[in-house]
């Protein structure tokens, strides 16, 4: 369901085009499979031809992705644009069997479905292809696979690089959100289609479904923990000059993906833009932390200068558009992000400097003190307060986002200014060179960047991760010499961010930080080097032309499908700890409630919930579990759905299990366990 908060889109009936809705068209593919297609076209589209966008996902466009798709596709219909929503293969209604996350095949598939549609006698002939995570990836994709009716892209929350910024890994560490994107990605994919479009059929496809996927997709992702060919596949950071057609890429500051965005302005050489805002893993025009802005209005600039030649000023405007954000008192459900937008003409920026700072034993310095060893190994607890990876920016029914660091900044090695004489603005990736040594070959650093109040609260702007074993490359790893001092660089996430006068930076470092990352076979003591390590921050100064930029209009869609609220949706994450044992226990809930679909007559249930353990001095005492469910009723037709995805580790070998449970009408009618254990690789 869409969660909506403060500042909520204006629902637009009223369009230049009336909307005729199509619930099902099959696209055939060359092998005799079928693709199912949900399609949204101006009415008079068969006697006046119009551009095409296509959003191409396996969530399920019936009865998973309805309550998006509807306001985003029926809006640019409204707007005179054929908009198709598409199923990749063997996912919802649409026909075979899905391999991976963006195989060969979809992309194959992709482009057998563009030809289709620019061949339809309602399209022009040109393509738009758009969608935000799965959808923006295989975008940019697609675009690079250059099928001639594609003209230009919207690609929301994506990545050029599937192994270094993407949710399984960073830094070469393993994060455990790849987890719980596995599992949720699994659970889906065993769905069955809706009878009503598959027909008496659907029991067959299902089972066929249900018994392909051996292993899950998790199994397949930890036998390759280097980047190596498999990763490489569907990084468009390979072969940028591949991609032609125009580029815009969007992204939020609370995303995991946001690095792409200033990567993709800097390597294509296509016409490009990038826009970051506040938000979590959303679309800016439900995006939370807000505000939120009328993206469907940008996208219609994007779509007619590109898709119907018009000139609409769009590419005259400045590269890149970025949200540079105050201070904010840190919530890991918080709902509003205060800043300003600013712009720059170019990635990278001539107006961005270096501004370096030194970690020396008193504290964050302009100047470089002397050398002076000091010692630190951080609690495998530590990481509580670190939220997720990758935030949704759901708001309350999934606290997410990162709270006050006081706590974990306090059992981290840390270095802090004296308060700020005057306004500092960054706008870039601060890197940490530093001088360490480590009593094992094998470990990993996590750094953060704080903005600390006048009041002590700690504001986590931006973090990197760094396996040790990957210092020089992600594809041959080297262990430490124990007790030998290495020189290291860690890259700070992208951001822009403010600190006012009379605030303070903070650099904490700590090699522990769970759950957001497995830990290390055995705990880690590091050596730094004080007076020989240092923090570049790329600095910004505000220019008088940042005043001029213009706002966003306010937010709009058309509406949202007539949906009844059963049960409504619930979401926590708590956090206990056993004084006794040392361990501490973190339960994630994400509980989407029941609702129905009148349009399609459909009762939906669906949840999660993730559990972590750990003790305190013993990284092999890591244990995940996520659980996901779900439920499809309408009549007669009754599906339950059960899966369960465990991880822990020794020394040498992660240990990872999966079970599944399918139910029609209450009974059982399949089920299967996964046991497999795979050997750790410098992890």
């Amino acid at each position: 369901m869409i969660v909506l908060e403060s500042g909520e889109p204006t629902v637009v009936t009223d369009f230049p085009y009336d909307v005729r809705e199509i619930e099902h068209v099959w696209i055939p593919m060359s092998d005799g499979v079928r693709l199912s297609a949900r399609i949204w076209l101006p009415e008079t589209a068969e006697r006046d031809p119009v551009p095409a966008i296509l959003e191409y996902i396996p969530y399920r466009k019936r009865d998973g992705t309805r309550p998006w798709d509807d306001p985003r596709h029926r809006y640019w219909a409204g707007h005179g644009y054929a908009a198709i929503r598409l199923d990749i293969r063997g996912t919802g209604e649409s026909e075979g069997l899905i391999e991976d996350e963006y195989a060969l095949q979809e992309q194959d598939d992709a482009l057998e479905a563009i030809a289709w549609i620019a061949d339809r006698s309602w399209c022009s002939g040109a393509v738009g292809m758009t969608g935000i995570s799965w959808g923006g990836f295989n975008s940019l994709q697609v675009a690079a696979r250059r099928p001639p009716a594609l003209k230009a892209i919207i690609t929301h929350c994506s990545t050029d690089d599937r192994y270094a910024d993407d949710v399984h890994f960073m830094g070469g560490c393993l994060l455990t959100d790849g987890f719980f994107w596995g599992s949720a990605f699994y659970h889906f994919m065993t769905r069955p289609p809706d009878p009503v479009i598959a027909g008496e059929g659907w029991r067959e496809a299902w089972r066929t479904r249900l018994e392909t996927w051996q292993p899950p997709a998790s199994h397949i992702w930890m036998k390759h923990q280097r980047r190596d060919a498999y990763w490489e596949h569907g990084s468009v950071c390979e072969s940028p000059g591949d991609i032609a057609c125009a580029v815009y890429a969007v992204g939020g500051w609370q995303d995991g993906y946001s690095n792409a965005v200033p990567r993709l302005l800097a390597s294509l050489s296509c016409p490009v833009k990038g826009l970051v805002g506040p938000w979590g893993h959303k679309y800016p025009h439900i995006g939370i932390p807000g505000p939120s802005i009328g993206f469907l209005q940008d996208s219609l600039r994007w779509w007619d200068h590109w898709l119907k030649g018009r000139d609409t000023g769009i590419m005259d405007e400045p590269a890149y558009r970025v949200w540079l954000e105050e201070p904010v008192t840190p919530d890991a459900c918080l709902a509003h992000a205060p800043g300003r937008w600013v712009t720059e003409p170019s990635w990278p920026s001539p107006n961005v400097v270096t501004r370096n700072l030194y970690l020396n034993a008193g504290g964050l310095e302009e100047t470089p003190g002397g050398e002076r060893a000091m010692e630190h190994g951080s609690p495998q607890t530590l990481g509580s307060a670190g939220g997720s990876w990758c935030p949704y920016g759901l708001g309350g029914a999934s606290p997410d986002l990162a709270p006050d660091q006081r706590e974990d900044d306090g059992r981290s090695l840390a270095f802090e200014t004296a308060p700020l004489e005057a306004r500092l603005e960054i706008l870039g990736a601060p890197v940490a060179r530093l001088k360490i040594k480590s009593d094992r070959p094998n470990g990993f650093l996590a750094v953060r960047l704080c903005d600390i109040a006048p009041d002590g609260t700690a504001q986590r702007v931006s973090f990197g991760l760094l396996n040790l074993t990957h210092r020089t490359s992600h594809e041959t790893i080297a262990p430490m010499t124990p007790g030998e001092w290495t020189e290291v660089s860690v890259q700070l996430n992208d951001i822009a961010h403010a600190f006012p006068a009379g605030h303070r930076l903070r650099l904490a470092i700590s090699t522990c930080y769970w759950p957001m990352v497995w830990p290390a076979p055995a705990p880690l003591r590091l050596t730094l080097a004080a007076g020989a390590s240092s923090l570049t921050l790329p600095e910004r100064p505000p220019r008088a032309e940042d005043a001029r930029v213009p706002d966003f209009p306010p937010p709009e869609m058309a509406p949202l499908p007539d949906t009844r609220i059963i049960e409504p949706a619930v979401g926590s994450r708590r956090l206990e700890r056993d004084l006794a044992t040392g361990e501490t226990r973190i339960r994630l809930v994400e509980d989407g409630g029941v609702y129905h679909l009148a349009a399609i007559d459909l009762e939906i249930a669906e949840g999660m919930t993730c559990d972590f353990s750990i003790r305190e001095a013993d990284p092999l005492s890591a244990e995940a579990t996520w659980q996901w469910w779900s439920r499809r009723k309408r009549g007669d037709w009754d599906i339950e759905i059960k899966t369960r995805t465990r991880l822990s580790a020794s020394a040498d070998e992660f240990f990872i299990d999966t079970d599944v449970e399918a139910l029609e009408a209450g009974e059982t009618v399949f089920s299967r366990e996964w046991r497999e254990r795979v050997p750790r690789d410098g992890v």
